[in-house]
């Protein structure tokens, strides 16, 4: 048994729980990636108590997910059940919207990044078609932030689809169409069928979404850099300055485990809610 397991056991140890131990291990020291490590145990931990950096990287996150969340799932379950009705073209349709999701963060956010130019940007020009004067975007610390979010939900909104695309293909069919026979319209049967049915494939949605959402680093640092005046800056993104720039690798490894401890109570606050609003039946 173990043999078969191997190839995928080895690799999970290596490169997944090594170094998770390894970053436990620098988070109680203090080091810059040059010198020798200083044993200094929780002070690490304790310091972030007082960042004000990191707080406010910690609160970018959360309202990034604020944002994020609601935007990628409408977004997506929208699609899904446009394409639910579809009955030729479906899989051409389908791929069209998952491309993106295929698509390398970098590619994505230069793209972005390009169309919400505050200048030059295609976004601005049609803005200003309407007589719209559009905002900064990601030079705005104000749009820093949303620029980000909006480029996230866009690359994400095909996963989203396509999970509750099959979702809705799972619905039966023929109590739907006994609801309809029994006088209950389109917005009803959605309200009171579907949307109970497909409770088990929103919450893997809303749990993959949240996780990847405290994770969040790519599209920030091609997008925003962090800035302006660090208004988009996230955990990920100070985790990263904060071994690179700034060499407090003890710091950052401190503020990796707080992030890891916050995504594992998330979790599973979310696991234990989902007997209250999960349906399986």
């Amino acid at each position: 048994m173990l043999f078969f397991l191997a190839p995928s056991a080895v690799p999970l140890v290596l490169f997944t729980l090594v170094p998770m131990v390894g970053s436990l291990w620098v988070s109680l020291h203090e080091w810059n990636l040059i010198g020798t490590m200083r044993w200094v145990g929780l002070a690490n931990y304790a310091a972030l108590l007082s960042d004000g950096d990191a707080w406010r990287a910690l609160l970018n996150t959360v309202l990034y997910i604020a944002g994020y969340l609601p935007l990628v799932y409408i977004g997506g379950l929208g699609l899904a059940v446009a394409l639910n009705r579809v009955t030729r073209g479906r899989d051409l349709f389908r791929s069209v919207y998952f491309l993106p999701v295929i698509t390398s963060w970098v590619v994505v956010a230069l793209m972005w990044k390009w169309l919400l130019n505050p200048s030059e940007g295609i976004v601005n020009r049609l803005l200003a078609l309407m007589g719209i004067e559009g905002p900064g975007w990601w030079t705005s610390e104000e749009w820093a932030l949303p620029s980000v979010i909006l480029a996230s939900a866009w690359k994400d909104l095909g996963f989203v689809m396509v999970i509750l695309l099959a979702g809705l293909q799972a619905v039966p069919r023929d109590v739907l169409e006994a609801a309809r026979v029994d006088g209950a319209g389109a917005w009803r049967r959605f309200r009171d069928i579907t949307f109970p049915l497909l409770t088990p494939s929103t919450f893997f949605v809303v749990v993959i979404s949240l996780i990847n959402g405290f994770q969040v680093f790519d599209q920030v640092y091609v997008m925003t850099g962090g800035g302006p005046a660090g208004a988009s800056e996230v955990v990920v993104e100070r985790v990263y300055d904060l071994t690179f720039r700034y060499g407090r690798v003890g710091d950052a490894s401190a503020l990796s485990w707080v992030l890891f401890l916050v995504v594992l109570i998330v979790t599973v606050v979310q696991v234990r809610l989902q007997r209250r609003w999960v349906s399986y039946d």
